[in-house]
């Protein structure tokens, strides 16, 4: 006969494997009903090479090949992962597919940059750079609503009562980084002719309401982006057109029921 002390340790030892064992059958149950990841995207960095035809590596031997780097989006749902594989496709970046951009020269390298993947929102930046009649580099961004496979757009995450303010707030950083630029210029005492191009160059800038369509997002706030579109020969004067706010910045102006109030909760 066993005796009690002893029946109890294994009356206690039984019961702590059972509910280890239904706790571990349970946590099973929760994995396999929850999409891995169901508020992201799965991303797999993608290397191509593409080599040029025999005659333009003769013609341009310098040339005989670009670098492509590309995302492979997968881990949504089939109508979801439609809509942003078709948002992505190259001809949609920079309007040039890879078969085009092998039979032409002037890719050098393409690339991209994943901003922030979660919260139901993927943003992303692509790059490109070649050279013509000179070097040039280009980006295009995209935040897509991973809900429904959209451009999130100013009218889905802010408030449109407030989007005259909202581009007034952000104009004004834009107006201190256009001052600072012609300062730097006066105190590294350069060219006044290049100190009155740049002057030029920046009276039409203005942020807009309708340049709140493109802005990027991230854990800490969101960042509203502005392309001056200054030529090739005064690029170096243009202004980096980032700007940069916090959520609890913003808050007055997102909408708490589009993609961005979450952040504000």
């Amino acid at each position: 006969m066993v005796p009690p002390r002893r029946l109890v340790q294994k009356l206690v030892l039984l019961l702590s494997c059972l509910s280890l064992s239904v706790a571990g059958v349970l946590a099973n149950q929760t994995t396999a009903n929850k999409t891995p990841g169901d508020d992201r995207a799965v991303i797999q960095r993608r290397r191509l090479v593409l080599i040029r035809s025999p005659k333009l590596s003769r013609e341009f031997p310098h040339k005989k090949k670009a670098v492509v780097v590309y995302p492979v989006v997968s881990g949504l749902s089939p109508s979801i992962l439609r809509r942003v594989r078709s948002l992505l496709e190259f001809k949609n970046i920079f309007d040039s597919s890879l078969k085009e951009y092998r039979e032409d020269t002037w890719l050098e390298e393409f690339n991209y940059k994943v901003n922030h993947n979660g919260n139901y929102l993927l943003d992303i930046t692509f790059s490109q750079s070649g050279s013509a009649a000179y070097p040039d580099d280009q980006s295009k961004h995209f935040l897509i609503n991973l809900k429904n496979g959209n451009i999130v757009k100013a009218a889905d995450a802010f408030l449109s009562d407030k989007f005259g303010p909202l581009s007034a707030m952000v104009d004004r950083k834009l107006k201190l980084e256009l001052k600072e630029i012609i300062k730097s210029l006066q105190d590294a005492k350069s060219d006044p002719e290049e100190i009155r191009m740049a002057g030029e160059a920046q009276e039409p800038l203005e942020f807009k309401v309708e340049n709140l369509d493109d802005f990027s997002i991230g854990a800490r706030g969101v960042t509203f982006l502005y392309d001056a579109g200054y030529p090739h020969v005064i690029r170096a004067l243009q202004p980096n057109g980032t700007y940069f706010f916090t959520y609890a910045e913003l808050k007055p102006y997102i909408k708490r029921d589009g993609p961005l109030g979450q952040f504000i909760q």
